[in-house]
């Protein structure tokens, strides 16, 4: 590629890195939910195939949508680059490439669930702005064009082939147009930049909804968990209550939405004889429930780490459909988020004795905005994408022949039992450890079933019965460990739950989807 070509190119990266960044700033400022970023990335997040959804989440985990906007950005320097070589080469087609990629993104802006009056301003926008700056930038790289400097004519009728004569320490001309040149396509680029640091910290700073919930004070329970927090003392096993910082996030918003708890309403309808809208004030009226609870999400491999335990402050739900009185033919609740993103849970785990709460609090604070504040779904036994609906905003009673949600429409099953399973956190797999007396643990769960016992073994020795720490309810994980002598060499270690009717974990491996991973999870040791 030639000198000039480059610098077209350079100037396409520069342009978008503007455009993008002022997209960003101007939705932090105006219109959040429709950052370009997000747009694009909650697009293609709904179109994209269920194997290429699964996959990200295998090779990415709880970093899935970071490595999505990392990818949407590679993919639009690459483009900026393409408008920039196409300026060069046809005047003004990498403007109207730029200009039509903010429209067509404004357009895409529209058709989110979420999306305001003012949708398409930010990318509009940062296309316009992107355009006008490659069209700047560009008529700086055909003013370092050597062959534009050798066309030039010199005053006085000089000859257009002879250089303008120097002494020896002049700089030639063209130098000082290429200079000239990366000077403004690095303060183009670097300004992107700020402004996109500058969107990030305003929706990072996010002032009525992140001082809301920092000012929040949560009632007390009316009715909590007797049951004592005792851990087995195992360094590296995962502790009884998952930490906020540390809990799994799996959804599908590549941004977490803001909601303000003043604004926030819960409208149940449907298959029901009575319509109930319930208030942000009226939920804090009532009393709450605590209740701590295992969930799990249905991409967890076998061994993986998207499951975690939290004492949840709710209400329950089953009261709240008592009120609005479902139909007796209605089998499904159809939960919507304030994002679009829908479930579809048996009515039966909402009505039954199980507590599934209509939760604002998560080990002793305000749920995380990550986590859905103001009013997320928890319903035991179920994996999340059946029942966990952050941002909540509607529960519409019906049934599974007459609606589908958002998963179960791309393939994963309706109904969502989380499997019976078990894991080793200790020792961590491949790791070295010395010869002699050590402890194998780890963790199991069936929320809604309960775990009776778990069995290790040690290469193709005998199943031997780990000790189980002091289980809080059928509805959490409970800490396993089990002494071992570990001699010299390469061990592999397995293990397997049984639950509290006496069914052991099955062998039978299968992926994620449709409906959960099983298998036992197994590990290698390096003795020494």
């Amino acid at each position: 590629m030639s000198a000039s070509a480059w610098r077209s190119a350079v100037a396409g990266i520069a342009a978008v890195l503007l455009g993008a960044g002022a997209g960003e700033l101007l939705a932090a400022l105006f219109a959040d939910a429709s950052s370009p970023f997000a747009v694009v990335g909650g697009a293609l997040i709904d179109v994209a195939p269920t194997w290429a959804k699964d996959t990200a989440i295998a090779w990415f985990g709880t970093s899935d949508k970071a490595a999505l906007l990392v990818g949407i950005a590679i993919v639009l320097l690459a483009l900026g680059a393409l408008f920039g070589l196409g300026e060069r080469r046809w005047r003004y087609s990498g403007v109207i490439g730029l200009a039509a990629v903010g429209i067509v993104v404004g357009v895409i802006a529209l058709t989110r669930p979420d999306a305001g009056f003012t949708a398409w301003l930010p990318s509009v926008l940062a296309g316009a702005i992107a355009a006008t700056a490659l069209r700047l930038l560009a008529r700086l790289t055909m003013s370092s064009s050597p062959t534009q400097l050798a066309e030039d004519p010199t005053p006085g009728g000089a000859d257009r082939s002879t250089p303008p004569a120097r002494s020896h320490n002049d700089q030639p001309s063209v130098s000082v147009s290429r200079r000239r040149f990366l000077a403004w396509a690095a303060g183009t680029a670097v300004a992107g930049v700020v402004l996109a640091v500058g969107g990030s910290i305003q929706r990072a700073g996010s002032t009525a909804v992140a001082a809301a919930r920092d000012a929040l004070k949560l009632p007390k329970a009316a009715t909590a968990s007797t049951a004592a927090l005792v851990e087995l003392d195992v360094d590296g096993l995962a502790p009884l209550i998952t930490p906020n910082a540390d809990f799994y996030r799996i959804d599908t918003a590549v941004l977490v939405p803001s909601v303000d708890p003043t604004d926030w309403s819960l409208r149940i309808h449907g298959m029901v004889e009575h319509e109930v809208t319930l208030t942000w004030d009226e939920l804090l009226a009532l009393p709450l429930t605590e209740s701590i609870v295992t969930l799990s999400c249905v991409s967890n491999p076998v061994g993986g780490d998207l499951v975690g335990n939290a004492r949840w402050l709710g209400y329950p739900i089953r009261e709240l459909l008592a009120r609005a009185v479902p139909s007796p033919d209605a089998d499904m609740v159809l939960s919507t988020s304030i994002d679009g993103f829908t479930a579809g849970t048996p009515l039966e785990a909402l009505t039954d004795e199980r507590d599934a709460l209509l939760a604002i609090g998560m080990n002793g604070e305000p749920l995380p905005l990550a986590h859905g504040f103001p009013v997320r779904m928890v319903v035991p036994g179920l994996y999340g994408y059946v029942s966990a609906t952050k941002w909540v905003t509607e529960l519409e009673v019906t049934r599974f022949d007459q609606a589908r949600a958002y998963w179960t429409d791309r393939g994963w099953s309706a109904r969502g039992p989380i499997k019976l399973q078990s894991r080793i956190d200790v020792p961590r797999s491949s790791a070295r450890i010395d010869a002699g007396e050590t402890v194998i643990a780890g963790v199991a769960w069936q929320p809604g079933t309960g775990i009776s016992g778990v069995e290790v073994q040690v290469d193709d020795g005998p199943w031997q019965r780990a000790e189980l720490g002091p289980a809080i309810s059928d509805d959490t994980w409970v800490q396993w460990r089990l002494p071992w002598h570990a001699e010299s060499g390469r061990h592999s270690i397995r293990c397997r739950a049984i639950d509290s009717t006496g069914t052991t974990q099955t062998n039978a491996l299968a992926a994620p989807a449709p409906d959960g991973a099983s298998g036992w999870h197994a590990i290698e040791a390096n003795v020494s």
